[in-house]
């Protein structure tokens, strides 16, 4: 309580003045040539430290702004519709507003790379839900997207500060983890991964209620309303998502400013609290991510998840259990996502205000669907039939090469394989891995593959357990 008591108390500006602050970003901008990137993810935090270098740098003589600043923002594809359209319009008023102020600022949105992307991991290759065991998809969703842009502007400049929208006062861990790369007698510190690249804090010392202080006493910049802001947080009861650029640094709090999608939380209050304010058109969104976390209960991940691996093997836990740690999502409960989103998509299209909408894009559908036929073992080709099942439509689908097999090929292999009594699954991935290299050039991978395919666990999940019950007979299967 006496913590809590004292950070309420504590102001920055109890110990610098607003023009103290422009000058000490002022003074780092203008000591040498490094571009800045500046993380903006809409939220309170990262809206101050734009705010806060726009409004110094714009106190600087047209001459001398001429180091770039790059203001970067991550889209994942999943974000909650709402709070990514208010993003939108900011990076375009941010964009805007810049060339009219003559200010060396661009915004730019970063996006995953299709085959990095939620729903291709998730519906895809059956990745299940993200949770605090295996979340999957920070890497792909955020860090991966800045690391590139940061690689990229170090490539072209040799050195870049990041300056990033993070305080101390957010937790005992985001204060430990900032003071860990701290540079001794400068206000910079060392980036966690790229030694070319310095992180820069400018709001590091401030209370959640500076934040606030400063934005409402404050015009944004660029045009845009503060006040739609905290009005956005007071309807979502959200907490900040910022720029994820690491592992150590936590990507958001206890509520989401970010993913619809996501389930490391227990509930999404974003979403909840947005219906609850009158957005019941995002109650399908709720569902589906519901019904996603509901595939974490251990009783139940037997209804969803593989017995093998992805490599195809079998992994027990360490406690001596003997219990199977599970791998992907079946192929057929894979399928039943697929539709269930679509469905979801169609009921946001319909009552949202958005009639165009897409959950999920045609790219990641066309990967997906690539994914399904030839390391699935989809010979049926079931997502263009499950799209236009639920959509009514057609996708501009690519025509597979004649030599693709077809459903009928599966149904008379299905035959062949129970009267031999051969596992079918491994002889479609044996002739899957053939379609593949045919007409290489090369052809020695084929042997590694074959042999991998070979070295799967090929007996049924009834065999494995009964085998490990025949091991510990002591232990109830």
């Amino acid at each position: 309580m006496e913590s809590k008591l004292k950070e309420k108390e504590y102001s920055i500006f109890n110990h610098k003045t607003l023009d103290e602050i422009y000058n000490e970003i002022q003074e780092i901008y203008l000591a040498d040539k490094r571009p800045w990137i500046v993380g903006y993810s809409g939220g309170k935090d990262s809206t101050t430290a734009l705010q806060l270098v726009w409004n110094a740098i714009r106190l600087i003589p047209v001459e001398k702004r001429i180091k770039p600043i790059y203001v970067i923002s991550s889209d994942t594809y999943v974000e909650t519709p709402i709070i990514i359209d208010y993003i939108n319009q900011n990076l375009q008023k941010i964009n805007e507003s810049a060339k009219k102020q003559n200010l060396p600022i661009t915004a730019t949105k970063l996006y995953p790379r299709i085959t990095e992307s939620f729903w291709v991991n998730l519906i895809g290759r059956g990745y299940p839900a993200p949770s605090q065991s295996f979340r999957w998809c920070t890497q792909r969703l955020k860090i991966n997207t800045a690391d590139r842009f940061i690689i990229e502007k170090v490539s072209e400049y040799g050195e870049i500060i990041l300056v990033l929208g993070v305080r101390k006062t957010e937790s005992a861990t985001r204060a430990q983890v900032m003071n860990l790369y701290k540079i001794q007698g400068s206000v910079l510190s060392r980036h966690s991964k790229f030694p070319q690249s310095f992180v820069y804090t400018p709001i590091e010392d401030f209370s959640k209620d500076d934040v606030w202080t400063y934005l409402l006493q404050n015009p944004c910049p660029w045009e845009g309303d503060n006040r739609v802001l905290l009005a956005l947080y007071k309807s979502a009861d959200a907490g900040e998502c910022p720029l994820v650029v690491d592992e150590v640094t936590p990507p958001c709090g206890n509520s989401r400013f970010g993913c619809w999608v996501c389930t490391l939380v227990q509930k999404d209050k974003t979403v909840q609290a947005l219906i609850d304010n009158g957005e019941t058109w995002l109650e399908p969104l709720l569902e589906y991510r519901d019904m996603l976390s509901g595939t974490q209960i251990p009783e139940k991940k037997h209804q969803y998840r593989d017995y093998k691996r992805l490599n195809g093997k079998i992994k027990l836990k360490r406690d001596g259990s003997g219990e199977l740690i599970r791998g992907p999502y079946k192929f057929e409960f894979c399928k039943f996502l697929l539709k269930e989103l679509l469905e979801t998509q169609k009921k946001v299209r319909m009552n949202g205000p958005d009639p165009h909408i897409n959950l999920i894009k045609p790219e990641e559908l066309h990967e997906i669907r690539r994914i399904w036929r030839y390391n699935r073992g989809d010979w049926e080709d079931s997502l263009p039939k499950i799209y236009r099942e639920v959509i009514g439509e057609n996708l501009e689908w690519l025509d597979e090469d004649k030599g693709t097999f077809t459903g009928k090929e599966a149904e008379l292999l299905e035959k062949i394989c129970e009267k031999y009594r051969i596992p079918s699954r491994l002889v479609v991935k044996l002739l899957d891995v053939e379609h593949q290299v045919q007409g290489m050039s090369r052809r020695a991978s084929i042997y590694s593959q074959i042999n991998n395919v070979l070295s799967e666990e090929w007996r049924s999940e009834e065999e494995v357990l009964e085998s490990l019950n025949l091991n510990n007979p002591s232990k109830e299967v």
